[in-house]
């Protein structure tokens, strides 16, 4: 479920890990540790005031003591490569395919420090922005594979990117059945739902019509899209790889949106091929992130039950 912007216009997906959150000093409070670890980074921070929820990090909008503001991100004690690959992410958003993203000022295994953005607008003017955005991102970046360079993350899981001729193969393998395994995604399904699942996959190349691969965002719903100062559209948090453009679109049909946003998709059609039935196709599309759902034990939104109508016709008695 989507929530509210904090005072930098950043929010985050509720969500507490516990192991991760018993890793900080329970001498020193979640501000204190971002105030010291900003300090260690060379940013005097007069004052921090904490972003809500977080599902990877603590995070919070620091004031530095020249009065200007900054975003920063510190990891819950464990020093993964999590915000290096997000840095990256934003670069190559940003330089292969001229995607707004927000300035990185620093980035190490401890600390993301990011410039401070805005809330949207949400009209009709800034969803049109957006959509030229996108559509030129998934039109001018187009590769011969599906997959990354490295692996990548979605939320605190992590994202295999492994490279993949087949673009069926890569959703089926590294973007739905991957998640199968995982304890609670094992304890949300019955053996027969886990069966209709693979039968799902098996018939992707029936379901999916083969479009060459674009760079995509990767988790491009509507609370990774805020604004710059002058009120342009602005995106965070990537999980960036080649893939179908489609997938994009399915994070922001199907996430919480405004009613204005149905703009975005009436403009995205006018500059990038859609084939034939791709809204039917969306809920389909979805499945990697609401089984990402699941396996961050986050199901307010109803992830089981919206899995469960994507997989009934492949359940036994339905399409073999």
């Amino acid at each position: 479920m989507a929530e509210p912007l904090d005072a930098a216009g950043w929010s985050w997906r509720r969500g507490m890990d516990s192991l991760w959150a018993s890793c900080f000093d329970a001498r020193m409070s979640a501000t204190g540790i971002l105030e010291e670890r900003l300090r260690e980074a060379g940013f005097a921070a007069e004052s921090v005031r904490m972003a809500t929820g977080g599902v990877v990090a603590v995070a919070g909008l620091a004031t530095l003591r020249d009065g200007s503001r900054v975003f920063a991100k510190t990891l819950r004690g464990m020093e993964a490569d999590v915000f290096e690959v997000e840095s990256a992410g934003l670069s190559a958003l940003r330089e292969r395919a001229g995607a707004n993203t927000p300035t990185v000022l620093w980035v190490s295994r401890r600390l993301l420090v990011l410039e401070a953005l805005s809330p949207r607008s949400d009209d009709v003017r800034f969803w049109e922005h957006l959509a030229r955005m996108v559509a030129g991102l998934h039109t001018s970046q187009v590769s011969d594979r599906f997959g990354w360079h490295r692996e990548g993350w979605l939320g605190r899981m992590r994202q295999d990117n492994a490279w993949e001729h087949d673009g069926h193969v890569f959703f089926a393998e590294r973007r739905i059945l991957r998640w199968l395994p995982e304890p609670l995604v094992e304890a949300a399904f019955d053996r027969e739902e886990r069966r209709a699942v693979e039968r799902l996959c098996a018939a992707l190349p029936e379901l999916i019509p083969p479009r060459p691969p674009s760079l995509t965002h990767g988790d491009l719903w509507s609370e990774n899209i805020l604004a710059d100062d002058a009120g342009a559209p602005v995106l965070i948090d990537p999980a960036v790889s080649y893939t179908w453009p489609e997938v994009d679109l399915s994070m922001l049909w199907c996430s919480p949106r405004p009613p204005a946003s149905d703009r975005f998709f009436a403009v995205y059609g006018q500059l990038a091929p859609l084939d034939d039935g791709w809204q039917d196709r969306m809920p389909l599309l979805h499945l990697r992130e609401l089984f990402s759902t699941i396996a961050h034990g986050d199901d307010d939104g109803g992830a089981v039950d919206a899995i469960r109508k994507v997989i009934a016709p492949f359940r036994r008695g339905g399409i073999a």
